[in-house]
């Protein structure tokens, strides 16, 4: 290629950093980490069910979630955050059950989560959407390289989220061909009874009378006079 003829990218800008002693501050806030056990992680599982075949549960669904979280925030494996909730059982929290590594991939596949309490009182203004998740499949080499196949498999992940706490009220995944506007109802569901919503955005996908219907005929939610559904 002739140099004549070839583009000319523009140089990017150089950030510069102007207040040291705020960028230090942020650097070191990085590292400043505080674990905080809830008290519900230091009850008992709750009685054997006799109806259940197998053997009891010895660790509450509290204790494997908590732990499956911290592997999430640290990126650990199993092994190792078996190790890292040992050190805390050791160190601060002799209460603490530690189940073993096999005993939480196993529970991880049927863990019913539960999402933290919402704020009473406060009145919600929830953003939903849906993003795609790969389950198995080629790499983006190669389908650029030899195109797509059909063991490329992806689900939906579909999301809402309070955004003046930036808090997942609801979540659910489907198939990779359910609409975003077939869901909202089970979303809205998921909210706990008698929480105020102010304001439904989302999309072009929601802006349907179908969507507008349901936010209205919603059980168990009391919307606020001025509740509407925004499309952005």
């Amino acid at each position: 290629m002739r140099r004549d003829t070839s583009q000319r990218t523009e140089s990017k800008a150089t950030y510069r950093v102007k207040n040291w002693a705020q960028y230090d501050a942020g650097l070191i806030a990085r590292g400043d980490i505080a674990v905080w056990i809830d008290k519900n992680l230091l009850r008992p599982a709750p009685a054997a069910d006799v109806s259940r075949r197998g053997r009891p549960i010895v660790y509450p669904d509290a204790i494997i979630q908590g732990l499956l979280s911290l592997k999430q925030v640290f990126d650990l494996p199993l092994r190792a955050l078996q190790g890292f909730a040992q050190s805390l059982h050791r160190l601060a929290f002799p209460n603490l059950p530690v189940p073993s590594y096999t005993t939480l991939s196993r529970r991880a596949q049927s863990l019913q989560v539960v999402l933290p309490a919402l704020r009473p009182g406060e009145p919600l203004h929830l953003a939903v959407d849906s993003t795609g998740l790969k389950l198995y499949g080629e790499g983006e080499w190669k389908v650029r390289t030899h195109a797509w196949s059909k063991r490329r498999t992806w689900r939906k992940v579909h999301l809402a989220m309070d955004t003046r706490t930036g808090q997942i009220c609801a979540a659910l995944m489907t198939h990779q061909e359910m609409g975003d506007s077939e869901v909202l109802t089970d979303l809205l569901e998921q909210i706990p009874f008698g929480t105020p919503i102010d304001i439904v955005g989302g999309d072009g996908a929601y802006d349907t009378k179908a969507c507008h219907a349901q936010i209205a005929a919603c059980e168990g939610v009391m919307l606020w006079p001025q509740a509407t559904l925004g499309a952005t």
